[in-house]
């Protein structure tokens, strides 16, 4: 079975890109092995530290390795990529042979895709990943959900996705399942 990581672009509990990320789950059970990457511990990027790899930052890459593709859960911050997940992505992105800076990184060439879950602002953001992801040698999948937060949510933390986003979420992960076939 097909393995696909599912990186969660907010690291506050109950984060409402974690609750669409578990309706990504429930739709691909059957149909791939999904898995989360714990990046709490990755350090700020310094080439300081390239070096002597950070262990969170060795266990992220391994985790990339091992997938078939990586999913993106985010939210938005001022109108971009939260500065955390764009941090994890630049170590993602780096060369694994430091020999070699052009050399294949532990994203490279993985397929990618993003579901963005915020208030507002989402093509912005996602015009930013469509850029992003593709220069750094990602197979980007473009079929981006990109989802709006209930009012609710704000005052009882419960994300609760529209129809119209579950069918986009749906399209996304046909075109994901395409791609790592």
């Amino acid at each position: 079975m097909k393995k696909i990581l599912f990186v969660v672009g907010s690291l506050r509990e109950g984060s409402f890109n974690a609750q669409m990320a578990k309706n990504a789950e429930k739709a691909l059970e059957g149909k791939a092995q999904v898995s989360y990457l714990d990046w709490s511990e990755v350090p700020v990027f310094s080439q300081d530290l390239e070096a002597n790899t950070p262990a969170a930052v060795q266990a992220a890459r391994d985790a990339v390795l091992a997938a078939d593709a990586v999913w993106f859960f985010t939210p938005v911050y001022n109108a971009n990529i939260p500065g955390p997940v764009k941090n994890l992505i630049d170590w993602l992105s780096r060369a694994l042979d430091l020999s070699d800076p052009s050399g294949a990184s532990a994203i490279n060439e993985k397929i990618t895709t993003v579901t963005i879950t915020s208030a507002a602002h989402h093509e912005k953001a996602a015009d930013q990943y469509r850029a992003l992801l593709p220069f750094i040698r990602t197979n980007f999948v473009d079929e981006l959900t990109l989802a709006t937060i209930n009012g609710s949510a704000w005052a009882d933390g419960k994300y609760v996705a529209e129809e119209a986003d579950l069918a986009q979420l749906d399209k996304q992960i046909a075109a994901v399942l395409a791609a790592i076939n």
